[in-house]
């Protein structure tokens, strides 16, 4: 990806004078696009590896793959945030791996851990380098030396079992390289999270992705069924059968770690043959509730599709406004849900018409198929849009939570009026949107997306709105996240989330495979 910009250049999408009124008539946003900076404008603090430790590197993988020039560190200076972005345009000097290193195969991984702990070395594991919560930021955690982990030469698929439906990749395979893996073979992942194009195997199951097709596949530690890590006090190889009664489940110690407990080479996944057809279907709702608890009905009835997602009235209209009418018979107002089915024929004829009749047995109006192909087309265009709102003068940020159907809308309430109050006060008026991201018959996730003015410090502007929205999330008993991760940005809220014993719980598992701390310090463990 670009070091300054989520995903490659050839995307970067420019404004048009329509949605630039829009932005400076709706929330005074200067709207004067800047060009991109200049990557020669970043500068980066010197490396602190010393020449011995280099040629230690050197030695153990090989001198290629062990890199200090600034344009492979700066591509390596942390996620794809908001902020992150911000800092990463700044021409102050910016944090940095002090080396990249690239290993080949798990025995190298476990080599360098041993290394890095012996010689006091942090480690921070980099996939694809999607983090938006601080997952991957080169944090020394009082180290003299960090380095960054970059797992893309990890990028096989070491087994296929046809059988079993069981697929065995290294962790550097990213969403759209397993897919022409197993694609050869008339098998999918169906793993589509809005980071798909690049994000790894390793990264989805180091943070419990969940992909937007998670209502008919799961989320993606419900798909792992093997993890293979390396530590620094040595490997482990977790899970033998679909299930088991052996104690606690330790791969779920990993799944989910952040590489703060190990890191991860290998993933064997369940996955499932190429689907033989997919039915598109849009509905509008006239409100949030109704639209909710339509797509309850359909959950806990079990006709669930592949993808189910609810758009709240400002979402759905800041959609018509930048797209034009979806089609159909779409309203200007209202919620609009998207649902995709995806199986065999008759599979797919007798779920798509059972959700059909529940939806509109719950007040929804058809608006046919486009929609849900448009939707589908540009699933992974938001980002490429953010980076341009941004260039624009306006904060754009998301955040994620998940709570219980009866508590889903105090939820939508106190995370947008902590996030309206919180940014209105600093003199940039919000606009807080909203969506039903992923659905389990017990409850869902909301994803918020804010808008708004920079002020001249955007980066405390959003500090301060974020706050306020994690403390809301607390408040009324939800989680602070339900598939970013935790990293950096989240963990104030982690005792709150686990608990005090929680936490000690955590850190114990850190003490017995990173003793010496160096693994992705400053994350995750309250």
């Amino acid at each position: 990806m670009e070091w300054d910009a989520w995903g490659v250049a050839e995307f970067r999408k420019q404004l048009s004078p329509q949605v630039l009124s829009l932005l400076s008539s709706a929330l005074g946003v200067d709207a004067e696009q800047s060009p991109p900076p200049e990557e020669s404008a970043a500068v980066l603090r010197p490396t602190n590896l010393t020449e011995g430790h280099r040629t230690d590197l050197d030695d153990l993988i090989g001198s290629e793959h062990v890199r200090t020039d600034d344009a492979t560190r700066l591509r390596h200076a942390g996620g794809k945030s908001t902020p992150d972005l911000l800092r990463r345009k700044d021409t102050e000097p910016q944090d940095a791996p002090d080396a990249v290193v690239l290993p080949g195969s798990h025995d190298e991984v476990l080599a360098l851990l041993r290394y890095c702990a012996a010689e006091a070395i942090a480690v921070v594991p980099f996939g694809g380098g999607t983090s938006v919560v601080g997952g991957v930021d080169p944090a020394r955690g009082g180290f003299h030396e960090v380095i960054a982990l970059d797992l893309r030469r990890l990028d096989a698929l070491l087994d296929l079992d046809t059988v079993s439906g069981i697929a065995t990749l290294q962790a550097g395979v990213t969403g759209p390289q397993a897919e022409q893996l197993l694609g050869t073979h008339g098998f999918s992942l169906g793993h589509f999270p809005q980071s798909f194009q690049f994000a790894t195997i390793g990264g989805f199951a180091a943070t419990r992705s969940s992909g937007q097709a998670s209502a008919g596949y799961g989320r993606f530690d419900d798909m792992v069924q093997r993890v293979r890590v390396a530590t620094p006090t040595g490997d482990l190889d977790l899970g033998r059968a679909p299930a088991s009664a052996a104690g606690p489940d330790l791969r779920e110690l990993f799944v989910g770690s952040e590489g703060a407990f190990g890191i991860i080479t290998e993933v064997a996944v369940r996955v499932h043959p190429i689907p033989e057809t997919t039915a598109y279907r849009a509905w509008s709702f006239p409100d949030f509730a109704t639209g909710a608890a339509a797509l309850r009905t359909v959950i806990q009835t079990g006709a669930t599709p592949t993808v189910m997602r609810l758009s709240d009235e400002a979402e759905t209209g800041l959609n018509l406004a930048l797209a034009g009418d979806v089609g159909g018979e779409s309203p200007a107002a209202g919620c609009l849900a998207i649902t995709t089915f995806e199986g065999t024929a008759a599979h797919v004829e007798s779920r798509h018409a059972e959700a059909c009749a529940l939806l509109a047995a719950a007040g929804g109006t058809d608006l046919g198929e486009q929609p849900a192909r448009s939707w589908e087309h540009g699933r992974y265009d938001a980002p490429y849009l953010r980076d341009a709102l941004l260039n624009a003068g306006a904060i754009v940020e998301t955040l994620e939570t998940a709570t219980t159907w009866s508590n889903l809308s105090n939820l939508r309430t106190a995370v947008t009026t902590a996030l309206t109050e919180s940014l209105t006060a600093q003199g940039t008026p919000a606009l807080v949107m909203c969506h039903i991201s992923h659905t389990y018959p017990t409850g869902a996730s909301l994803y918020f997306t804010v808008v708004c003015a920079q002020t001249a410090d955007p980066l405390t502007q959003w500090a301060a709105a974020k706050k306020a929205a994690g403390d809301a999330i607390v408040s009324v008993g939800a989680t602070i996240t339900h598939h970013h991760a935790v990293g950096r940005d989240h963990r104030p809220w982690m005792s709150d989330e686990v608990g005090e014993l929680g936490g000690r719980v955590l850190q114990a598992v850190k003490d017995a495979v990173d003793p010496t701390g160096i693994l992705n310090p400053g994350k995750l463990i309250p």
